[in-house]
């Protein structure tokens, strides 16, 4: 594996890494994977810039029409004698399809993310349904993947519902053959509760009478 710093104690270098995609069981996108041994209790910082091969499987994992360009800057610090913190941020351009109209929409998303950890604490079971007190402190292991981080980072920033400029959703009309067709505001969840409970005053109603 390959680290972008010298990991001598009390060391603190700044590199920026170009490197070729790590082999693994189960295949990434982009992984930089950094044994906890070998960082010896110092603050390390690290820039991971993917090469375009590497911005391509991103965006190809992501759903992206595009990946032009990405920068993770990264500061992994000790908090005590065995967890670890990090802070880092995440600069990238991605193209997406306009969910109107499906022309390319590019945006630049740039991203702060803080996470932690920690020795003292068991992974979470898939069932529990209970949410830690933290969401960004997970079971400090023998390794951190920081390339996942950044991954992970990037799909959560990415817009939801990307627009083209000036692309509006028209009104859309359900039916069934031979039959009115519902609009966007009937088609609402309460929309037939209101009907309803419309009907039911007009019938209580003493001055509705045959």
């Amino acid at each position: 594996m390959f680290y972008p710093y010298p990991l001598t104690e009390g060391s603190r270098n700044v590199q920026e890494t170009k490197h070729q995609m790590t082999q693994t069981d189960s295949p990434a996108p982009f992984t930089h994977i950094i044994r906890i041994t070998d960082l010896g209790g110092a603050e390390h910082d690290v820039t991971l810039v993917p090469e375009p091969t590497q911005l391509a499987a991103i965006a190809a994992e992501l759903g992206l029409n595009g990946l032009r360009k990405m920068r993770f800057q990264a500061r992994l610090a000790p908090m005590g004698k065995r967890d670890w913190r990090l802070t880092a941020h995440l600069g990238a351009t991605v193209v997406q399809p306009c969910v109107v109209t499906l022309v390319p929409v590019t945006t630049r998303l740039e991203e702060d993310v803080t996470r932690s950890w920690r020795a003292g604490i068991e992974p979470i079971d898939a069932n529990e349904v209970e949410m830690p007190e933290d969401d960004g402190e997970e079971p400090l292991g023998t390794e951190i993947d920081l390339g996942a981080v950044m991954v992970e980072t990037l799909a959560l920033a990415l817009p939801m519902y990307p627009h083209a400029e000036g692309a509006a959703l028209q009104t859309a009309n359900f039916t069934e053959p031979g039959k009115k067709a519902m609009t966007d505001e009937e088609a609402r969840p309460f929309a037939g509760l209101a009907g309803l409970k419309s009907a039911l005053e007009s019938d209580n109603d003493p001055e509705n009478t045959d």
